[in-house]
């Protein structure tokens, strides 16, 4: 959520939106990773996990960084509102920031396999299904923080100068999810 509302702060609502379809579509592939037994790889390597972790936690501080450099190139939003973030490159950044969410894995591979009814055969069928069923859960919940974080940022908007301010601290709270990342979780 946090990666979200930061994108959302420095570049826009369409960019937030965007990054929202493309971190969920990076779950669902977590959540099928985990259906088809990858996900259990991950949670009980510790080099895997710290692996996956470090580049997610890395990708979210290099994006908050140049987040924060670019804030005012966007203080005017007619111009943030075209900006490529929000086109496909915004959906790649989402999708990187999901497909290396260790956490992800970690939870859809604890919690999934607690629904699953191993008697009504296809437990990656059903482990899939409960996956996107999250995610689609997610998708609604981050595209309305996208929403409300954007008419935030809409409003400070009316200013450069408070533009520049809300811009640079999408970019610092995108650094700071991904220092938190990093040092964060399994040390085993």
């Amino acid at each position: 959520m946090l990666f979200i509302v930061g994108r959302a702060l420095a570049y826009g609502r369409r960019t937030a939106l965007v990054s929202v379809v493309g971190n969920e579509l990076g779950a669902l592939v977590m959540a099928g990773a985990v259906a088809l037994g990858i996900g259990s790889l991950v949670e009980r390597s510790v080099l895997i996990f710290t692996t996956v972790k470090l580049a997610g936690a890395a990708y979210l501080v290099f994006l908050g960084v140049r987040a924060f450099m670019r804030r005012g190139a966007h203080a005017d939003l007619a111009a943030a509102a075209t900006d490529a973030r929000g086109g496909w490159r915004a959906c790649l950044d989402g999708f990187l920031v999901g497909v290396t969410n260790p956490k992800s894995v970690v939870f859809f591979a604890a919690v999934l396999p607690q629904f699953v009814d191993p008697a009504r055969g296809h437990v990656p069928v059903q482990m899939f299904t409960l996956g996107l069923i999250f995610v689609l859960v997610a998708l609604a919940a981050d595209s309305v923080w996208s929403v409300i974080a954007g008419t935030a940022r809409a409003w400070f908007g009316r200013s450069p100068r408070r533009l520049r301010l809300v811009g640079g601290a999408g970019g610092l709270a995108m650094i700071g999810l991904g220092l938190g990342v990093a040092v964060t979780g399994r040390k085993d």
